[in-house]
């Protein structure tokens, strides 16, 4: 007997070193006791969270057969209730009075007495070995101690599984994790970030629904991403109120779980019972200090949620609150710089009003006043008509010297007649050929028409004072919702927009309004502007004061 017990547990032990799946292990281990110890039958069995009882194994007469059902209720009087409540090895002498599901099956299916084996994998309370014996005999007193030799090399089998497992399983999640750091650092757009979040984390956790939703000032619930084997209703906004995940973490900004959707209240709660879900967790999105939404993952009917569910839901909502954060920033960001064009364009465009409505008018009235001075002066006063002639030749010049200043503050040909006429006027006093090709018809939003402006403005001037240009071209055209420059020139080439030349600030200007400014300039071979301006959500071109 010895000898063969030895055989069967060198035979798992063997199983156990090469590393088997827990399955195969669990049959071996089931059928092997069931040889040695010559009992009726074997069993094998695994507590669950939730307090139920799995067979994995079951032997009768030293033959693997199959025990349906396999998911059992714990309680009343059968080995496998002792043990669950002990924790130590347990014997029922006779199951004529057992009792519970485990009892009332196992007495139909002949059992006469019983002994349980508590399997403990590293401290905690695993599962159970039984043995039982035919109707009529008891099992010997060493029989306990006989399967605690299986049941050990069973934990270890268990731990090492076990272990192998959580490692899969810590690459598996960092390597999620890292595809979403991924997106985060890239400036993904938030739904496109929000879809890969739910996906992974739905994958990861393998549940059957994870949705990721935020919060409305008006108590509202608004799903922004979702994934899994079915499709949410279509809208995707929910009211908040009654027992549910989403109202939960809501109330208390804390991580929450619902056991059981049946006592599931609200109009969120309602939905998902209706649905099936057995269980859910939901853990908060925190951004910067503020309850911005919340990731909630729900279990399959069969199935609740392991322990760990809120911790690892938690490496995905810190990750999307940073998200979310960096895209609030940006957008801050960039309608601060907007506000900044906006207000700048507003400067130029009154200065120039104040200096062609003042000043330049001013100028062009004392030089009236000047000429009919020298009308009047009689002819043999001919020093004091010099005079009054360089002053009026002065005043003159200071006009047409403070209109050229004025253009350059602000062109009123573009508040007035809009890009067109402003770009073939800007042309025509190019120190250099320009070719024109405009295919931009009608007004177009303010702040686009000044940003196409001192593009093409500064282009012009870069042109003539550093590259060595001969000619340029210049395309203007719309379409896509975006209004597109292309200015070429055939100059040296070797822009470097750092170095001063005004590249620099007008990037910072066209990227104010959500923009592009592509620089080509290879040594040699001229220098290349590409840039594309949104027209949607700009303001609209304002109409010139009469």
């Amino acid at each position: 007997m010895l000898a063969d017990e030895q055989a069967a547990l060198r035979r798992v032990a063997t199983l156990v070193a090469r590393g088997v799946r827990p399955e195969e292990v669990f049959a071996a281990v089931t059928e092997e006791a069931g040889r040695v110890l010559a009992v009726e039958y074997a069993s094998l069995g695994r507590y669950e969270p939730d307090g139920a009882f799995t067979l994995v194994a079951w032997s009768g007469s030293g033959e693997l057969v199959p025990r349906v059902p396999s998911r059992w209720s714990l309680g009343g009087n059968n080995v496998s209730t002792i043990v669950a409540k002990t924790g130590r090895p347990a014997r029922i002498h006779s199951y004529a009075d057992a009792s519970g599901a485990l009892g009332v099956a196992a007495r139909e299916d002949g059992a006469g007495s019983a002994v349980g084996t508590p399997v403990i994998v590293e401290g905690r309370l695993w599962g159970v070995m039984a043995a039982y014996s035919v109707l009529g005999q008891r099992l010997p007193v060493d029989t306990e101690a006989r399967l605690a030799s299986f049941t050990e090399l069973l934990a270890s089998a268990i731990a090492n599984a076990e272990s192998r497992a959580e490692l899969a399983r810590l690459a598996e999640e960092q390597a999620a994790l890292r595809r979403v750091a991924t997106l985060v650092a890239r400036g993904t757009p938030p739904e496109e970030l929000f879809a890969a979040v739910t996906e992974e984390a739905c994958r990861l956790l393998s549940v059957e629904y994870l949705a990721l939703g935020r919060y409305e000032p008006e108590a509202a619930f608004t799903l922004a991403a979702w994934s899994g084997e079915f499709v949410p209703p279509a809208g995707g906004r929910w009211i908040l109120g009654g027992k549910n995940i989403a109202t939960l973490v809501f109330r208390t900004g804390r991580p929450a779980r619902v056991a059981n959707y049946v006592d599931a209240s609200g109009p969120i709660g309602v939905a998902v019972r209706a649905w099936g879900s057995r269980s859910g967790v939901g853990t908060p999105v925190i951004v910067e200090g503020r309850l911005w939404g919340v990731m909630i993952a729900r279990s399959r009917p069969e199935q609740s949620l392991p322990a760990d569910t809120e911790a690892r839901l938690a490496s995905f909502t810190e990750l999307v609150a940073t998200a979310i954060a960096n895209a609030e920033s940006r957008a801050a960001l960039a309608a601060s710089r907007a506000r900044i064009v906006a207000a700048a364009d507003e400067a130029r465009r009154r200065i120039e009003r104040d200096l062609h409505d003042g000043i330049q008018q001013r100028l062009v009235s004392l030089g009236l006043e000047v000429r009919g001075a020298q009308a009047v002066v009689p002819p043999q006063s001919g020093e004091f008509e010099g005079v009054l002639s360089r002053v009026a030749d002065g005043l003159a010049s200071m006009f047409y010297e403070l209109r050229e200043i004025s253009r350059g503050i602000h062109p009123a040909i573009l508040s007035e007649g809009g890009l067109k006429p402003a770009l073939n006027a800007l042309c025509r006093r190019s120190a250099l050929p320009v070719e024109l090709d405009l295919h931009a018809e009608g007004r177009l939003p303010e702040r686009v028409e000044v940003a196409a402006y001192y593009v093409v403005s500064e282009a012009l001037t870069n042109a003539a004072k550093h590259a060595d240009a001969s000619a340029l071209k210049v395309v203007v055209g719309t379409g896509r919702a975006a209004l597109r420059l292309t200015i070429r020139d055939d100059g040296i080439g070797g822009a470097d927009p750092g170095q001063g030349s005004g590249l620099l600030g007008l990037s910072d200007r066209i990227e104010a309004l959500g923009g592009t400014l592509q620089i080509t300039s290879p040594a040699g071979k001229g220098t290349t502007l590409l840039v594309e301006i949104p027209l949607e959500g700009q303001s609209s071109a304002v109409s010139p004061e009469p």
